[in-house]
């Protein structure tokens, strides 16, 4: 039986807070307490526990393994909590931030056209979007969503898909006029191939080889970019061969700004776009939910 004298949503509430916040003094300020308090209330969690939760430096607290594991249960808990004294309420339209981390192009292209269609149907919810084709930790940016292209890393987060695009290889027609259009696979050791900064050092190309089977080929290039819009761009100036997702490029190809090559070569696999969050069993703050169960049946990438 668990001693009444221990608020235990108190003590998550307030190691949530430290974690989001990034430290005990912004978080004592959201909390309406002292530094100390929060460092006293932290420490006696802890020694309740019997596990170390945060690694403390002089700047910041970092997540332990078990700080992680607790953090992310305790947002379930918390949310479940939230959902109750909603649905206990006269109201319980959402309310809230919700924020999103995002694709480029996905959310240039899909996301942020619904945003007001969303924030018409749920006026009490606000809408934070960060755009970055780099893959980041939900917890650590603290973003309640993440729109996420590619295969997805075994992690606790939990996912839904929104639809599928394929790969290409593109280039604009002066570039392939000056310089060639590669035929097989192995031409483009001989090409400019446009990277991102985020990527491995050696770029390397999955295509598919004489015999069906998927090779991987180095490629170099002599720009790297931080986006997929970027390599695209840089792929209509002519300044190299871009591997891109088609929805990103469908219209400069229609228009002929842009040029597949090696589509025979090209893996048929489909690139899934998965919305992924930090939760378990369905169990999410209203206005995460609202804004899932929106994207689902609204965001549509084919």
């Amino acid at each position: 039986m668990r001693r009444l004298d221990i608020n235990c949503f108190a003590e998550m509430s307030v190691f949530v807070r430290v974690v989001e916040d990034g430290g005990y003094t912004a978080a004592a300020k959201s909390c309406a307490m002292t530094p100390s308090a929060v460092s006293k209330l932290i420490s006696r969690l802890e020694n309740r526990l019997g596990a170390r939760l945060l690694n403390r430096s002089t700047r910041r607290q970092l997540l332990t393994p078990e700080g992680t594991a607790f953090y992310e249960r305790s947002l379930t808990i918390l949310a479940a909590l939230d959902e109750a004294e909603q649905e206990a309420a006269a109201s319980s339209a959402p309310q809230g931030t919700v924020r999103v981390n995002c694709n480029v192009d996905i959310g240039r292209l899909y996301l942020l056209p619904l945003l007001n269609e969303f924030l018409r149907d749920y006026p009490g919810v606000s809408v934070e979007v960060f755009l970055s084709d780099e893959v980041v930790d939900l917890i650590g940016v603290r973003a309640d969503v993440a729109i996420r292209s590619g295969p997805l890393k075994s992690s606790n987060l939990v996912a839904r898909c929104l639809g599928e695009t394929r790969g290409l290889i593109v280039a604009s027609p002066a570039y392939l006029a000056a310089q060639g259009t590669p035929k097989v696979p192995t031409d483009l050791v001989g090409h400019n191939c446009l990277g991102f900064t985020f990527s491995q050092p050696a770029m390397e190309w999955s295509l598919k080889g004489a015999d069906g089977q998927l090779t991987s080929i180095s490629v170099t290039g002599n720009i790297r970019v931080s986006d997929g819009n970027g390599v695209r761009d840089l792929a209509i100036l002519g300044l190299g061969l871009a591997r891109v997702g088609f929805c990103q490029v469908e219209q400069d190809l229609d228009d002929g700004r842009l040029v597949s090559v090696l589509e025979d070569f090209m893996p048929t696999d489909k690139i899934e776009v998965h919305a992924v969050y930090v939760g378990q069993g369905g169990r999410l703050p209203t206005r995460v939910r609202a804004f899932m169960d929106f994207l689902a049946a609204n965001l549509k990438i084919n």
